[in-house]
């Protein structure tokens, strides 16, 4: 069983995101400065050490999430929650564009009182910017198991695959322009 890891060192803190599918989610923030290490998981479920072939069968309650290693130096948590909300719909129930299913929710698993906190404020602000409701959630990172090393570094490992395409390529072109500023060099 994997626990929820909480921070690195004294220096490094832990976020964990779901906002869709996780190879977005993992190639948005690898970009950004601060940014330490990105592991493609599962969060928010009932069975121990699952598959990507049981999560995507909807019945084990895991979403797919990033689960982000960064230096609250260069990069504090609500500015990682800002690069959340702008680059997924947090206002879709179980989908993300052409991702459809529980395990494609948006959400947030905390790893402190602080990080829940933060993210209920960020919601809050964050509604403002959406027509519709919000619907992610907000919920205690109990538990993350790490995907199978074929879903890491997934974009940058296959860059000609037609989803990195259609899917990824683009949401990284549009995060490049609005957050030119924080990309890592």
């Amino acid at each position: 069983m994997s626990q929820a890891r909480g921070t690195m060192s004294a220096a490094y803190e832990t976020a964990t995101l779901g906002a869709g599918c996780f190879w977005c989610v993992e190639a948005v923030f690898q970009q950004l400065r601060g940014v330490l290490r990105v592991v493609p998981g599962y969060a928010g479920g009932s069975v121990e050490n699952p598959t990507y072939q049981q999560v995507c069968g909807g019945t084990t309650g895991h979403a797919e999430v990033a689960q982000i290693d960064f230096d609250p130096r260069l990069l504090s948590f609500a500015d990682l929650l800002e690069v959340f909300w702008r680059t997924h719909d947090p206002t879709t129930l179980n989908r993300q564009g052409p991702d459809v299913g529980t395990q494609y929710r948006s959400a947030i698993y905390y790893h402190s009182e602080a990080q829940r906190q933060t993210a209920e404020i960020s919601r809050q602000a964050a509604a403002r910017h959406w027509e519709n409701p919000i619907v992610t959630t907000i919920e205690p990172c109990d538990r993350f198991y790490p995907a199978e090393d074929y879903h890491r570094d997934y974009f940058r490992l296959n860059p000609g695959q037609t989803y990195c395409q259609l899917v990824i390529a683009p949401k990284l072109k549009k995060f490049a322009k609005e957050f030119a500023d924080r990309l890592a060099r």
